[in-house]
């Protein structure tokens, strides 16, 4: 029995001595960032988090006469309208960035209890480009007003098509949660979550 005391005296020395360096290595609430540090840093990450595809859609425009004041007027620009029949179809090219306006982004967008924090991401910021130097218009009389009218509402389609698309839209949440999780993870959070709204003052996180 002295033999196996004097064996494990040691032995239950160093483990003591590991749980306790464990314990000190741990990262605690007081190590962690201050709040607006980590709002700062989460903004620097996610500026370069944007999603791009490539569109193209096809479109046809066929503008109204242009109704005013004057009845005469009026008539006169239908007729006008009818004789020389305007038309256009064009098939137009356009990239679309899909990501988050993160300077919208502040304290009130985290939640931090202990090593744990929760996130509200803003929403979601779709911007469209087109392509002129790809895109074709084809079987058209209109005039260059009436072209970029055809090349605008072309634009307003594609904004319209891609808010739309709930697959592009979690594509986008998907590679912003997994860069804000990251730079949370380095700073020595333990569990980050993202959520649609944060819990109330005073409530448990």
């Amino acid at each position: 029995m002295a033999n196996l005391s004097r064996i494990l005296g040691p032995l239950l020395g160093v483990a003591a001595g590991v749980l306790v360096a464990g314990w000190l290595m741990k990262p605690t609430p007081a190590s962690l960032p201050d709040t607006a540090s980590v709002v700062q840093q989460m903004r620097e990450v996610a500026r370069l988090e944007t999603l791009q595809v490539s569109l193209y859609k096809k479109v046809t425009f066929t503008p109204e006469p242009e109704a005013t004041d004057a009845l005469w007027k009026d008539v006169v620009n239908w007729a006008r309208h009818t004789l020389q029949n305007p038309h256009g179809r064009a098939i137009v090219f356009a990239d679309a960035h899909l990501g988050f306006d993160f300077q919208r982004i502040g304290p009130s967008s985290l939640h931090v209890a202990g090593t744990r924090v929760q996130v509200v991401l803003p929403p979601i910021d779709v911007r469209v480009e087109l392509r002129p130097g790809e895109t074709e218009v084809i079987d058209s009389n209109l005039d260059s007003t009436q072209t970029a009218q055809l090349l605008e509402k072309a634009k307003v389609a594609f904004e319209r098509d891609v808010r739309a698309d709930s697959r592009l839209q979690q594509r986008a949440r998907d590679s912003a949660e997994r860069s804000l999780r990251a730079l949370l993870l380095t700073l020595g959070y333990r569990e980050v979550l993202f959520v649609e709204k944060l819990p109330s003052t005073g409530t448990a996180g």
